[in-house]
């Protein structure tokens, strides 16, 4: 669909909506008005908004968890039992509440009035849409699609949220950073003067990965590793950089969330994340540069690496006809010369995304930040696509053409085959317990990105 058609059905709060519209409908509370929390996802990010959540400091109550492996699921239970020494009464979890498998999401989601969202991000559009239909306030964290199915599942979904008047925040917190909010609003006044170019980047070392254990099925061995698996993940271009990509789509479209790219063009590949090196090699890149090109003509150039030893970069940089800047707090001239600095407080932005989902619930304010994350979401899913092909291709064509990652039968048991199985022919000898999945690795030239 088009970005002209979902303006013609969206309610749109831009930014972080801390204009949000007053609307005249309750904060689907309690009459006390409690409000009744659940987490769906229970691994580390899943545990550390429960505790921001908590920390807001408002009549809330924990009242149940879900997550695919029941052994999360039960670490999570005692985990957030033992938040009681500080948070008393609001954990309110039982045992009865602790759901495990892939439909678990449901149960969990239908006791509460707000849900944490917090799994691996190829579920997050169903798990969203599930919690829209039933009308429950979201907080998810990104990236949110990994495959143009996905982004189109999201955008649905938004609109139902709007409909039904609920809030949803989304983790890519730097729009309740002050400092980048701060920078946003300079930019706005014009001290930069208009965007020539933009250069983000999320360049660093290594992420985990986690040994197969014993009696572990290939589904259960792949979504442990889900990082590593592009069909779960989206790739590190997803799961990192979008944080970088969405402050650029940001500038670049001036605060409307529905703002994308038009082409795109990169490249990128496998260099050190191969065998025998890292025995589980996966089925993902480790470096990609890409060009998105707007409507404007303007430019977002973009690098990601997963590299130790190299030059590590996480950050924003703009480039406008009266000078530059970091998003982060900082502006110059071309000559140099300090133009704007941001020297006020930054609290954690992490934990201000909850504060203000609070106040927006419980004030009655009309937020979505579904809107900007989706389609950032699917800017970073747009360069990996355009990257693997080695193709030059466009915004629209990447929505409505572009081929499943995910399946779209949905993962429903642990005996299910995923998408990408290790190679039958291996090109060394592994140890035991090694599987090696190079022949997956996409190759541009010849893997396709369109159904």
């Amino acid at each position: 669909m088009k970005r002209r058609d979902f303006l013609k059905t969206a309610g749109v709060v831009a930014g972080a909506g801390l204009a949000g519209i007053n609307v005249a409908r309750g904060a689907q509370v309690q009459g006390d008005d409690v409000i009744k929390v659940a987490l769906v996802g229970c691994g580390g990010r899943g545990r550390g908004a429960i505790q921001q959540r908590l920390n807001v400091g408002d009549n809330i109550k924990v009242v149940a968890i879900a997550d695919a492996f029941e052994s999360s699921a039960n670490s999570a239970f005692e985990a957030i039992g033992a938040m009681k020494e500080n948070f008393g009464d609001k954990i309110a979890l039982t045992k009865e509440n602790v759901f495990v498998g892939f439909d678990a999401y449901r149960k969990a989601i239908d006791t509460c009035d707000q849900v944490l969202i917090a799994t691996t991000p190829a579920f997050r559009p169903i798990h969203y849409k599930y919690a829209v239909e039933q009308g429950k306030h979201v907080f998810m964290e990104k990236p949110c699609c990994v495959d143009a199915p996905g982004y189109r599942s999201l955008m649905e979904s938004n609109k139902i949220a709007d409909e039904k008047g609920l809030v949803v925040v989304v983790g890519l917190q730097r729009h309740y950073d002050k400092a980048y909010m701060a920078w946003f609003q300079k930019y706005q006044e014009g001290l930069l003067g208009d965007l020539i170019y933009s250069r983000v980047y999320w360049n660093g070392g290594g992420i985990w990965e986690r040994p197969r254990q014993e009696g572990d099925t290939e589904m259960m061995y792949q979504m442990r590793n889900w990082y590593h698996f592009n069909w779960l993940s989206g790739d590190n271009i997803c799961e990192q950089h979008v944080h970088n990509l969405d402050v650029g789509n940001w500038i670049h479209g001036k605060g409307d969330p529905l703002v994308h790219p038009v082409r795109a063009n990169g490249m990128g590949g496998r260099q050190v994340r191969r065998f025998p090196r890292f025995h589980n090699s996966g089925y993902r890149w480790d470096h990609f540069a890409i060009e998105f090109i707007y409507e404007d003509e303007t430019r977002m150039i973009s690098q990601c690496r997963h590299s130790d030893k190299c030059w590590q970069a996480v950050h924003e940089e703009f480039h406008g006809t009266k000078g530059f800047g970091r998003a982060d707090g900082w502006m110059k001239d071309y000559a140099g010369n300090d133009v704007w600095k941001y020297e006020g407080e930054r609290p954690d932005p992490f934990q201000e995304e909850h504060i203000a989902q609070a106040k927006f619930i419980r004030e009655g304010q009309k937020v979505n930040n579904g809107w900007y994350a989706a389609t950032s979401s699917f800017i970073a899913c747009f360069g990996r696509m355009a990257a693997m092909s080695g193709e030059e291709i466009t915004w629209d064509d990447a929505v409505n053409k572009g081929k499943a990652e995910f399946p779209l039968e949905d993962v429903l048991s642990w005996e299910q085959n995923p998408p990408i199985l290790p190679d039958t022919e291996l090109p060394a000898q592994p140890a035991a317990g090694e599987f090696i999945y190079e022949n997956s690795d996409p190759i541009p030239g010849i893997w396709k990105w369109s159904m």
